[in-house]
């Protein structure tokens, strides 16, 4: 894998860089794959992997020796459970064999999912905030 004990890896390249050629473009097409789909998301790393941010983590990814994880939440995975149901997976993370080609519209749709799910929460808490705002300024004499 890309990271040891001892090192972690700072940005989203340098994780691909530390995995065999074959995964690395397997890596590369996952990546590509998440930021098509989420154009103003940014990516970072964390908990050691990649992760796709806008209004807060939106998904995961990262490689391993015979499969891809996919991190898009407990509600990605529910709200697309049956075409998950051919994958190995658990109640936040899908496995996708490395050695065949990676569903890119059901990323695609994950993924926008995700991304209205996280805009949706941002606004609700914008309009709590002007909410309470209104009721102080209200409530001041």
């Amino acid at each position: 894998m890309a990271t040891t004990m001892n090192t972690a890896v700072k940005t989203v390249d340098e994780y691909i860089a530390g995995f065999p050629a074959a995964t690395q473009v397997k890596l590369q097409q996952f990546r590509n794959i998440i930021k098509k789909a989420a154009p103003k998301a940014t990516e970072v790393i964390s908990y050691g992997i990649p992760t796709f941010v806008l209004e807060g983590n939106l998904v995961h990814f990262g490689g391993y020796k015979n499969h891809l994880g996919f991190y898009p939440g407990p509600a990605g995975i529910t709200a697309f459970k049956e075409a998950f149901s051919i994958y190995k997976g658990s109640k936040g993370a899908i496995q996708f064999p490395i050695d065949k080609a990676l569903p890119a519209s059901l990323i695609t749709k994950v993924v926008k999912f995700r991304v209205k799910q996280n805009l949706d929460k941002a606004a609700a808490k914008s309009v709590g905030k002007k909410k309470q705002a209104t009721v102080k300024t209200k409530t001041t004499p």
